[in-house]
């Protein structure tokens, strides 16, 4: 048998009202505080040089040009150096003949070349910024190109001096055997039993 205990109607409505106040702290507890986590290290980027991109690329289409250049004939190479020698010059135009001069090989073109190339390295004008590392390089290639050429001219007149000399020598030696074959036969050696006869 239960023994049910009378509740006074205060405390009643004192329970009915705080129990959804207890259920509802119980449900809705603060989430536990958030900690702040480093970020995740990194390895640091090697160091490479910012350098100035220009928007536009101005060495492709020259070395395109380069490239049409190199199917030319001389006869056309030779137009197309006339027609650029009258317009304005400027550093592009520069780089243009000197490209132009470092194909038709003719007596100090590789010089000129070199000449147009320095220029344009060396210039302080704005539009030959750009086009700076191009000259350089063209100019290298031209310094390279002469010196070759006089090692080649320098071989090629020793050949011509060596080859003098052994026509020289082959003229003296033949001329030895002119003198041999003109020379009179000696009669021979008599032996001593033909002389004790």
């Amino acid at each position: 048998m239960t023994i049910k205990l009378p509740i006074p109607p205060p405390l009643t409505a004192v329970l009915i009202t705080a129990l959804p106040l207890v259920l509802a702290a119980c449900v809705t507890q603060a989430p536990p505080p958030q900690v702040a986590l480093p970020p995740p290290a990194v390895a640091p980027l090697a160091q490479t040089p910012i350098t100035h991109v220009s928007p536009q690329d101005e060495a492709a289409p020259l070395l395109a040009y380069h490239q049409s250049l190199r199917r030319m004939a001389q006869g056309e190479l030779l137009k197309e150096l006339s027609g650029l020698s009258l317009q304005q010059a400027t550093p592009k135009l520069s780089l243009q003949i000197g490209m132009i001069l470092m194909l038709t090989r003719g007596s100090g073109d590789l010089a000129r070349a070199q000449a147009q190339f320095d220029s344009v390295a060396t210039s302080g004008e704005p539009a030959a910024q750009s086009l700076k590392p191009l000259a350089q390089l063209l100019s290298s290639h031209c310094a390279e190109a002469r010196r070759l050429s006089e090692h080649n001219e320098k071989l090629s007149t020793q050949l011509k001096e060596n080859q003098r000399k052994t026509e020289q020598l082959n003229d003296m030696l033949e001329g030895l055997k002119a003198i041999e074959r003109n020379l009179p036969v000696r009669p021979p050696p008599q032996s001593s039993a033909q002389g004790g006869r």
